[in-house]
């Protein structure tokens, strides 16, 4: 919920990091103080509604409350949303870890797609690279908990997550903001828009160069490569042109391009190694390596849109786009000084999607119908360098070398409509059709000797020279690059959607469903030789909720729910006996059970002051296939328990309005993967603490926001690469080394920004 009383522009504008069709421009600031509970608009059922009166469970985050928590990217927004994981994936970033209600995506590999979809203008983002988004001037971010199979898709059965934004005012606007903070932080952004003609034409523009020191630095790192770890090195532009032909007829152009330069992360070693005799970091942000540091991510897009309104009941509307991400990274997954195990890898995404949609309203029902179609092709290539394996045999070391191509081609058809029954109870249904071909393959080649993607990746200091013997795995060809063979395959699903809502009166809504997600079953890019694609992934969900306004001063949604997952995709280990086993493959390896309840508090205590809870309660039963060894110990990046409490004041002054807030986030204990509770993360709790300005007249405006105020240290990630005997004691894994890395969030921080706008 989290609805604040103040409806100003964003005090934290900052540029995005992959937004496809994205608006540069705020509102004219007002300022008010709440007399009653606010009406939020959201358009969660693809069409216009008050979230209170959406059969739905979806938390919606506004624009003002972004500014005031000082927001900056996506992976916050988990804090509002009870049962949501957000969290930048391992080694890299800005790819994303997303889990809703203990539904998602573990593995961000090329192929693999994810189980919670991000929208941004209803342009779906097909991976989850690149996904790690820096906030724009969004109207709100909405996001959907449990499948969304009717409206959203084969892919977003944990739920959906959408950037909503405004479309441009139309005048002259310009908005200029700079942020100092720790680790030197230093962003600058300028965004703005002007009018070409006057009432039809405008074009809106931006520009931002956001950096900062790292957290923490590689200790130890190659001759010549910057020792920043956990930095920041991000630019971004982007230009928008909107066209109002008619009153009835909008179009949206917009591109933008985003250069990530930021170091490649380097991990926390947990266990001490047993080949690297150096002395392993001790600050969980320090790290040590042997690879070179940089890190690269381009991403670039253009969608269209255009609506027409066909009379006051009836609209169609269009969207398109394009969009292609191309990344060189190094991860070392040892985190020393000795080639143990290290994977420079290049992923090189492409896809295309067009949303033909028709929505309608009559005095008794609405309906939303459309067409879908999306093609996407992602392709990656790592090495994975085990120097040390290939000393054992006497080479310099020995390299596994991995490529591939995924492609998918999806159609889908989908229709929703609610009907009144009476005028207070109504009746939704709603279904989709889905299809998708997927083709894939992958070269598998050995190396004897140290290989990189490509040539010139090491320049800065010297790598030892590589043999030139190379080999196959499981298969009778020879050379660097060997194709395996093109595998395709087809799945089609019906995914229904039932629901009842009952008004009780006008600020009370009961409602219960049943819903169905979708996602494809896809090939395995690690694959050695012929192997089958997995079988789609499954969910079913049933939910019965509340949403009451009490008074104008309370209001409350309550959801319980239950989830049955079906056929998850997991990478298993050919040889479960063996730690340092390389071949594996894709499997379905489990299905899980889970039931909770989620609940969202807002109470405004006086005119001035407001408190918001929101919590989420879990329990879940894990249940792993009978013909899998992999032994599954729980749901990853899900703890039981969620809860955000915050509290905004506001202060009317001679000099201006002053917002003072606070809140406090706390996570219950969560193991990182399901596979093994080697990593695992305690409960833990984050307090922050904000104080935002606005000037009288709302050009001048600024912010202090404090961070993690207590340091709290906290897993997000890491790496496993390690087993135990019968005995408890520790075994090497891959590369003969105990490598177990973790990740970790950002520590205290301290922010100030001031900005000016006309």
């Amino acid at each position: 919920m989290n609805k604040k009383s103040v409806r100003y522009t964003s005090l934290a504008i900052a540029i995005s990091a992959a937004l496809s069709s994205a608006n540069a421009f705020s509102a004219e600031p007002t300022k008010e103080k709440k007399e009653a509970l606010e009406v939020i608009e959201v358009t969660a059922r693809k069409t216009v509604e008050n979230i209170q009166k959406v059969p739905v469970a979806l938390t919606s985050v506004s624009a003002s409350d972004l500014a005031e928590a000082g927001i900056s990217v996506i992976t916050e927004i988990q804090r509002y949303s009870p049962n949501t994981t957000l969290q930048t994936s391992r080694g890299t970033n800005s790819t994303l870890t997303a889990f809703i209600r203990g539904v998602g995506q573990q593995d961000p590999l090329w192929g693999y797609e994810p189980g919670v979809g991000i929208y941004i203008d209803d342009v779906y983002m097909a991976r989850p690279q690149g996904a790690v988004l820096d906030l724009l001037d969004v109207s709100r971010i909405e996001v959907l908990r449990g499948p969304q199979g009717t409206l959203y898709g084969k892919n977003t059965i944990g739920g959906a997550i959408k950037y909503v934004t405004n479309e441009m005012s139309g005048d002259k606007e310009f908005n200029i903001e700079g942020t100092l903070g720790s680790y030197n932080q230093t962003d600058i952004k300028v965004t703005g828009q002007m009018p070409l003609i006057e009432d039809k034409l405008y074009v809106g523009f931006g520009h931002a160069d956001l950096s900062r020191d790292g957290f923490g630095e590689f200790v130890i790192a190659p001759t010549g490569q910057d020792k920043e770890n956990y930095n920041k090195d991000l630019s971004a532009t982007r230009l928008t042109l909107e066209y109002h032909a008619t009153d009835d007829l909008f179009f949206r152009l917009a591109w933008d391009k985003t250069v990530d330069d930021s170091n490649a992360k380097g991990g926390h070693r947990l266990l001490p190694s047993l080949i690297d005799t150096n002395p392993a970091a001790t600050n969980i942000y320090d790290s040590n390596t042997n690879m070179p540091t940089w890190n690269s991510v381009e991403l670039e897009g253009i969608s269209f849109m255009a609506r027409y309104d066909i009379n006051n009941n009836t609209s169609i509307k269009y969207i398109g786009s394009s969009r292609e991400s191309y990344s060189e990274t190094n991860i070392d997954f040892d985190n020393t000084a000795t080639d143990i195990f290290d994977v420079p890898a290049i992923y090189d995404d492409e896809n295309s999607s067009h949303e033909l949609q028709l929505s309608h309203t009559g005095d008794d029902y609405t309906v939303v119908g459309g067409l879908f179609m999306s093609d996407a092709t992602s392709c990656g290539h790592y090495d994975a360098i085990l120097g040390h394996l290939g000393r054992v045999f006497g080479a310099s070391s020995f390299t596994r070398e991995v490529t591939g191509c995924n492609n998918s081609d999806s159609v889908a058809a989908y229709a929703q409509g609610s009907y009144n029954i009476s005028d207070k109870l109504s009746l939704t249904v709603g279904a989709r059709y889905t299809t998708e071909e997927k083709t894939a393959f992958v070269n598998n080649t050995v190396h004897w000797g140290e290989h990189y993607p490509e040539s010139g990746w090491t320049d800065g200091y010297v790598r030892p020279a590589d043999l030139p013997e190379t080999m196959t795995l499981g298969m009778d060809t020879n050379g660097d690059d060997v194709l395996d063979s093109a595998k395709s395959a087809d799945w089609s699903r019906f995914t229904p959607r039932i629901g009842v809502e009952y008004q009780a009166d006008a600020k009370t809504m009961y409602f219960a469903s049943y819903s169905q997600g979708f996602k494809s079953g896809t090939f395995n890019p690690r694959a050695e030789g012929n192997e089958e694609a997995a079988d789609p992934e499954v969910v079913d969900s049933i939910e019965f909720g509340m949403k009451k306004d009490w008074n104008d001063v309370l209001r409350t949604n309550i959801t319980v729910f239950s989830i049955d997952h079906k056929d998850r995709q997991y990478i298993v280990l050919a040889d479960t006996d063996d730690a340092t086993s390389i071949p594996q493959y894709l499997a379905n390896a489990a299905e899980s059970k889970v039931q909770g309840i989620e609940a969202e508090v807002t109470f405004a205590a006086t005119e001035e002051l407001t408190f918001d809870v929101a919590l989420g309660y879990l329990d879940a039963e894990l249940t792993q296939a009978e013909n899998i060894a992999t032994e599954l110990v729980g749901l990853a990046s899900t703890p039981d328990y969620t809860l955000n409490l915050s509290a905004n004041y506001l202060m009317d002054t001679d000099v201006g309005y002053f917002i003072l807030s606070g809140s406090y986030y706390m996570r219950d204990e969560y193991v990182l993967y399901e596979e093994t509770d080697y990593l695992s993360q305690d409960a833990y709790g984050l307090l922050n603490l904000s104080l935002n300005w606005e000037s009288l007249n709302g050009d001048w405006y600024g912010a202090i926001h404090l961070k993690n105020i207590t340091d709290e240290e906290y897993l997000v990630g890491g790496y496993t690469f390690v087993g135990k005997d019968d005995d408890g004691n520790w075994t090497p894994g891959t590369g003969f080394d105990q490598t177990l890395i973790g990740y970790y969030g950002d520590p205290s921080t301290a922010h100030i920004t001031i900005g000016y706008r006309f």
